[in-house]
């Protein structure tokens, strides 16, 4: 008995898998890219607070700079910002309503009230500098500079600027870690810590423990960032600001500076200085070059120079253009881009430098003792020698 076959389906064609697998291996190559890109970044801002000696130095630059401000400008404080200034309360008000900040010295037109607004903003940048409760100063010293700058917005120069900015960015920052009254305390404290036993704490207070420790970590890795980024856009839009004007691309941008007569502190300086044209080009092409490549040369050994060429930038400026508040303040956001391993060198270099001339330096007293006693020996002893013993 015959049986019916079924008819033959023509197979069908081969799909073309090789494109299919190739985009698919492009996406998981992609996708895990990303994935440690992100991992990478979230382990940076969490793993360890970064720049602590850098935020320490921004702490202490910026307090001791607005605090020598704030002196220098004592016997001139009514006229900026008392009620014997022309710019009065009301014109301030007025400028509030465009600007959006605001200021506390505004809240009274008393002589009292404003003589003690003054001396609470000087106590405030002492503490602030020496890093006594440095959270709560260091929110103090916010307010203090916003209230100070607003204020008289039109009576200072542009340094304020700056440090109104960075006086923000630093509450975020855990700047009172390191080279601070709160690290020796936290110090001693954990010396005394270690000789006493410590009751162990509970599940829960361990996990609220270590999630504060994560989120002050990353605010500060945050506040850090925020830095960087303010100084390099600092840095970048002046240099392509200058990169648009004919004068610093002829080279004589420099020479016009030096003879403005409202930026002359020593006018004999400024000519002088100006008698060179070739170092003030030199001086033009230089600046705009270091401040376009500034944001690009952060990463390697390149930034060493460049920094250092910065900071001949903000002295000469401080001296012949006499803008210390201004060039202070750029020195100190400088220091944020040094690494906490060359802070902590510093100081090993310094003490050796210290021991090393200690020791080559002989001690007066102790070469005329040594001078004046004989030295014992036999009859076949040699002659004394008398020589100074050296310093220890």
């Amino acid at each position: 008995m015959e049986t019916e076959q079924a008819p033959r389906v023509p197979p069908k064609a081969a799909a073309p898998h090789g494109a299919a697998d190739r985009e698919t291996s492009l996406a998981a190559l992609a996708h895990r890219w990303l994935s440690d890109r992100i991992g990478a970044l979230w382990a940076l801002l969490t793993a360890r607070p970064l720049s602590l000696y850098a935020t320490a130095v921004l702490r202490i630059g910026y307090g001791l700079l607005y605090l020598i401000f704030l002196l220098r400008e004592f016997p001139h404080r009514d006229e900026i910002w008392g009620p014997g200034s022309p710019w009065t309360p009301a014109l301030a008000e007025q400028l509030f309503d465009q600007t959006g900040w605001n200021s506390v010295l505004v809240l009274s037109e008393s002589r009292v009230y404003f003589e003690l607004c003054y001396v609470m903003a000087l106590v405030t940048s002492m503490l602030f500098t020496l890093g006594w409760r440095t959270r709560l100063m260091s929110v103090l010293f916010a307010v203090m500079v916003v209230s100070f700058h607003a204020r008289a917005i039109f009576m200072t120069d542009g340094g304020d600027n700056l440090i109104l900015l960075m006086s923000l960015y630093l509450v975020l920052t855990a700047c009172g870690r390191r080279w601070s009254l709160d690290a020796r305390r936290k110090g001693l404290r954990a010396a005394r810590a270690a000789h006493a036993p410590q009751p162990a704490k509970g599940f829960h207070a361990q996990r609220l423990s270590d999630a504060w420790v994560t989120l002050t970590t990353v605010v500060h890795n945050c506040g850090v960032f925020v830095i960087a980024a303010q100084v390099c856009f600092l840095y970048g839009s002046a240099g392509l600001y200058k990169v648009q004007g004919s004068t610093w691309g002829g080279g004589t941008a420099l020479h016009y500076a030096l003879n403005l007569e409202l930026f002359q502190p020593w006018p004999l300086l400024s000519h002088l200085v100006d008698a060179f044209p070739t170092v003030i080009a030199i001086a033009s092409y230089v600046t705009v070059l270091v401040q376009v490549a500034f944001p690009f040369v952060l990463f390697g050994r390149l930034k060493y120079p460049v920094l250092a060429v910065l900071l001949g930038m903000h002295i000469g400026i401080a001296v012949l253009m006499g803008l210390p508040l201004f060039s202070g303040a750029m020195i100190v956001a400088d220091a944020v881009f040094l690494p906490d391993r060359f802070y902590t060198v510093l100081p090993r270099l310094w003490r050796g430098a210290v021991q090393r001339t200690g020791a080559r330096r002989p001690e007066p007293g102790r070469a005329a003792e040594s001078a004046s006693v004989p030295v014992q020996g036999g009859p076949e002893a040699p002659a004394p020698q008398h020589r100074a013993v050296p310093g220890r």
